[in-house]
């Protein structure tokens, strides 16, 4: 009898990153009003990016999840978009980690 092999695909990467600082999240909900933030639900701030398709939760802490990348490469792609356009948006972000 032979052994079938799974056949395995990445679907979502779920990565995390950092930033050395806080974030003002009311601020960031201010400047782009198609995030989601409900700090009595969630502590999170959800920042979508239609490319790459990812959602990133952004905290208080400065810490990013990012998921929804099919690929590392894109992962790392869309947590850069996410601090691009919070710093082009006047967000102060000094560093990523």
């Amino acid at each position: 009898m032979t052994e079938t092999k799974p056949i395995v695909s990445i679907e979502n990467v779920v990565a995390s990153a950092s930033v050395d600082q806080a974030i003002d999240l009311a601020d960031v909900t201010k400047r782009f009003p198609d995030t989601e933030w409900h700090p009595d639900q969630f502590p999170g701030l959800v920042f979508r990016l239609t490319s790459p398709k990812t959602a990133t939760l952004i905290f208080r802490s400065g810490k990013m999840v990012c998921t929804g990348g099919k690929s590392e490469a894109m992962s790392i792609k869309a947590v850069r978009t996410v601090v691009q356009k919070l710093r082009k948006g006047k967000i102060k972000i000094k560093k990523m980690q």
